[in-house]
């Protein structure tokens, strides 16, 4: 495994690992600094294990010097930092980094399509979320209305990219009606894994890894 530093930041750096084509691991925990890259290692083995690039990226949060748009930005030049001989990437987030992941394929040309693993998709659907995300862009949405448009993956989804959405049917954190809605508005690819909690797609063993793991395997290659 290789650190690669992306920026000056101490929080803007990946680890690199395997050899193939390339899939970006963007961890979860609702954007707030106390959640680190370490919640991707076991997924970006994993992956190596499998044949392709894993690119577990660390970003600056909410909590720290994180916030909007740096967080998005972060990934964006995560995705930079790769050597062009790499090619195109995948990207792969859990919950708040399936917000990245998919927010990213919108925006980053190399990015050929994206896996959300219960994504938060949505940043104005649920009342939860949308007080989570007032942490991470610094607002609410009435008082930076495009701040939630710009930040929002349901606001600007990846045209002409494939996104496959898993989440799990008995997710306790992010409700599955976000990846249901995402896939009705814009024909993305949902698969429900029945009795799936909201760790269980980050946790290596599990059919709902398992899941998520053979989507991306399906867009990288």
């Amino acid at each position: 495994m290789q650190r690669i530093e992306y920026g000056p930041d101490p929080d803007q750096f990946g680890e690199l690992s395997g050899s193939g084509p390339v899939v970006v691991v963007i961890h979860g925990g609702f954007w707030h600094q106390r959640y680190t890259l370490s919640l991707g290692r076991p997924l970006a083995a994993d992956l190596a294990a499998h044949g392709v690039t894993a690119w577990n990226v660390e970003y600056r949060r909410a909590g720290g010097t994180g916030g909007w748009p740096q967080t998005g930005q972060d990934v964006l030049a995560a995705v930079d930092a790769l050597d062009p001989a790499l090619g195109p990437v995948v990207t792969l987030g859990h919950s708040a980094g399936g917000h990245l992941a998919v927010w990213a394929a919108a925006r980053h040309p190399r990015v050929v399509g994206a896996v959300a693993q219960a994504g938060v998709l949505d940043l104005l659907q649920h009342p939860r979320i949308t007080r989570r995300a007032a942490e991470l862009l610094g607002a609410t949405p009435d008082e930076a209305p495009e701040r939630y448009a710009d930040a929002s993956p349901a606001a600007a989804p990846p045209v002409g990219k494939p996104v496959v959405l898993v989440h799990g049917d008995r997710d306790e954190d992010v409700p599955l009606a976000q990846s249901e809605a995402f896939a009705q508005l814009t024909g993305a690819r949902l698969i429900t894994v029945p009795g799936a909690g909201h760790l269980d797609l980050i946790t290596v063993g599990t059919p709902a890894w398992e899941a998520c793991r053979t989507a991306a395997l399906s867009l990288v290659h």
